[in-house]
């Protein structure tokens, strides 16, 4: 290829964090984490990358070392074709968790991502997340590199949040178990950010992302998802003969009976229980056909996760309630490569596939079953709308009525001219709405618009004239954190001397550069070699003050304070600040909590109005609202990067809300006493956030030896 055609190539990155991926023997329904959105990233990755002008494909996800799970989740770099990989990255515990407990990681998985693309010979062209964690990294590793940044939301928190209660939990349950408002406040930010959403159904916009404060149509494209048709295709002769058929031969006394297919994880959403109920029910249906429930792998159910471990035991009571033995079969185990023969088996026995899940975002396994020739019945909430009504191939139902979908299945089961006409629409039209090479062209075709308006951040900025040898770094907050006890000050300056030449010392604040400075004289405190002003919209080296044009230019991306201004000026509650603390890329109000609206109503109407911006609550009472990308430890970030200092070597102190996202991630953080630090609560299980005892600067010097900074 010509150098000139090489640097046409794209280069995508897409991100995928939990849940095991790998590019073979994908185990799925192993976990809730491991299903359709696995699959569904690595064969998206493999099709991408055989476009022409695809240059390199990266399928991001978090490493796993686990001796509970296979070796390949430990692997840094897996091959999925000559120009495609997945790149594992380190984030939190090295054991395999839920994906409800890596919230706690995402900060850290970010950095350990910018890092690895800081190595790389170029930026990529385009990030792509998939599902709320990785979104919440995407609009991180977007607003730091100016990259712009694609969403895929596979399933949604406000949505899911409804149905939970709708069965019953309370708030706090689901909050307790799912942290649902972390999810939500994360899918906000990134549709919010975002430039492109992409969706598999018109279901998914206008059932579930309609219910987001940034809800924006016009930049959602539905396109689904492909299927691989040379693994999915109707029966063969061989089909009945396959491993698998015989394995249904211990649980089935008529195994050439008509097949009735379900195949899901064990989870009470996918509603596997009410179809074994209809089907014990219906002495008609169960003398039409069998019923095969394909629900993940098991060796023993009491030593499963509680969800699945109570659909499993509620199967098996239901079966035995109905005396069904004989005639539905709950296989154990099945692996990856067994899946395409058990649709194809059911195909070939004039059989019927069921999803009768309580809601489904799109369904993959109805597109796999249709390629395999057989006809569907499939819940009416959700991705099976769009599916069946581009194939007709199937009905659609209320998944809670037993007796619509009893009467569904015989309708199919009864006439074999309608079995027929439903199985060839399937095969003809899956082909033609839902192959991978469809989906990957109109992909790249939405991309394209998007790569013309983007300005990205050098990627590898000069590093600094001079000091450098020093490889570690302080950044502190000024007010409540540096100052407050003129002692402890005092201890923190002559320590700041004594170690200048080893270390680089910065201040990252919300105050403007001309009251920074007189604080500094007046405080007797050395300047820094780094300001970081005003929220960090301002970066300044000393000691000539010399401010980064190219760090102003990125933040201005989308800013537009008119507006703010216009949208924020008639809320109650809310005062202008003086001029003095106003800046090009500030706007700063006074907070009166007993009169202005909640913070999360701000947030919603800032969204709404699709306004791009970094709002944060300080000390209860100041409200600075920023650009998107610029807040304190994105400035301490993009310093670093230019120092060449890893965040690993980075103590950064703060106390209060807008310190957030300094102290959070790979830095070692600080969090001083002081009655504001409760903004930061959230940190304090974070194991690279320090709690310290004592306030102000004795709190920076109770950190320095509690993490023995100046000896790593």
């Amino acid at each position: 290829m010509l150098e000139q055609e090489k640097n046409e190539c794209l280069h995508i990155v897409l991100i995928s964090i939990h849940g095991l991926i790998r590019g073979h023997d994908l185990e799925l329904g192993r976990d809730a984490d491991t299903g359709g959105q696995t699959k569904y990233v690595v064969e998206l990755a493999k099709a991408l990358a055989k476009q022409s002008h695809v240059g390199r494909v990266d399928l991001i996800t978090r490493r796993i070392v686990d001796s509970e799970v296979s070796a390949d989740y430990a692997e840094a770099v897996e091959a999925l074709a000559e120009n495609a990989q997945i790149i594992r990255i380190d984030a939190g515990p090295e054991g395999y968790i839920r994906k409800e407990e890596l919230w706690d990681h995402l900060d850290s998985f970010a950095d350990n991502l910018l890092s690895w693309l800081h190595s790389q010979p170029h930026w990529p062209d385009v990030l792509h997340s998939h599902y709320a964690d990785a979104g919440y990294v995407g609009v991180r590793l977007s607003h730091l590199t100016g990259l712009p940044l694609i969403h895929t939301g596979h399933s949604l928190g406000r949505d899911k949040c409804r149905r939970l209660l709708a069965w019953g939990l309370t708030m706090g349950e689901i909050e307790q178990r799912y942290h649902i408002s972390r999810r939500i406040d994360a899918e906000e930010d990134t549709l919010s950010n975002a430039e492109l959403i992409i969706t598999s159904t018109r279901n998914e916009i206008e059932d579930q992302y309609e219910l987001y404060n940034c809800y924006t149509p016009e930049k959602m494209a539905v396109i689904p998802p492909g299927t691989d048709l040379d693994q999915f295709h109707p029966p063969t002769d061989d089909t009945v003969s396959s491993a698998f058929a015989a394995s249904l031969k211990k649980f089935l006394n008529q195994p050439d009976m008509p097949m009735i297919l379900a195949l899901s994880r064990p989870d009470e959403r996918k509603n596997i229980v009410t179809l074994l109920e209809a089907y014990g029910e219906s002495p008609r249906l169960q003398a039409k056909a069998n019923l095969v429930i394909v629900a993940g792998n098991r060796d023993d159910i009491r030593e499963m996760n509680g969800g699945a471990q109570e659909v499993l035991t509620e199967l098996l009571l239901v079966l035995d309630c109905f005396d069904l033995y004989g005639q539905v079969a709950l296989p154990k185990h099945h692996s990856a490569d067994d899946v395409a023969d058990i649709y194809r088996l059911a195909a070939a026995s004039k059989g019927v596939f069921i999803n009768p899940a309580l809601t489904e975002p799109f369904g993959l396994t109805l597109l796999e079953a249709a390629a395999s020739g057989c006809p569907l019945v499939a819940t009416e909430n959700g991705g099976p709308v769009d599916i069946i009504g581009n194939c007709q191939n199937g009905l659609l139902v209320d998944p809670l009525d037993k007796t619509a979908v009893t009467e569904a299945l015989l309708s199919i089961l009864d006439c074999p001219d309608h079995w027929r006409t439903l199985s060839e629409n399937g095969l003809r039209n899956v082909a033609r709405y839902y192959s991978w090479e469809a989906h990957t062209q109109a992909y790249l075709q939405k991309l394209q618009p998007l790569l013309q308006h983007f300005e990205r951040l050098p990627k590898t900025p000069p590093v600094a004239r001079t000091g450098r040898l020093r490889k570690q770094a302080i950044f502190t907050a000024l007010d409540n954190t540096l100052l407050g006890d003129d002692q402890g000050l005092e201890q923190f300056v002559n320590l700041i001397r004594e170690k200048r030449r080893k270390c680089l010392f910065g201040i990252a604040t919300g105050r403007r550069l001309d009251a920074v400075l007189a604080i500094l004289k007046q405080n007797r405190i050395p300047r820094p070699d780094i300001l970081i002003t005003s929220l960090g919209t301002e970066i300044y080296f000393m000691p000539q003050l010399i401010a980064d044009i190219a760090w102003s230019y990125h933040i201005d991306h989308l800013w537009t304070p008119q507006v703010l201004r216009r949208v924020l000026g008639s809320l109650p509650g809310l005062t202008p600040q003086p001029k003095r603390e106003q800046s090009r890329f500030k706007i700063s109000y006074y907070y009166d909590s007993e009169r202005a609206p909640p913070m999360e109503e701000i947030l919603a109407l800032l969204r709404q109005k699709e306004l791009s911006v970094n709002p944060t609550l300080s000390f209860g009472q100041f409200l600075d609202i920023v650009p998107a990308r610029a807040s304190k430890g994105q400035a301490l970030r993009y310093v670093a990067r230019q120092w060449d200092i890893p965040l690993e070597r980075i103590l950064a102190t703060g106390g209060s809300g807008g310190d957030y996202d300094m102290v959070s991630g790979n830095t070692l953080g600080v969090v001083v006493a002081n009655r504001h630090r409760e903004e930061l609560a959230n940190l304090s299980d974070m194991e690279q956030v320090y709690f310290a005892e004592r306030p102000n600067a004795w709190g920076i010097l109770e950190a320095i030896e509690y993490y023995d900074f100046f000896h790593l």
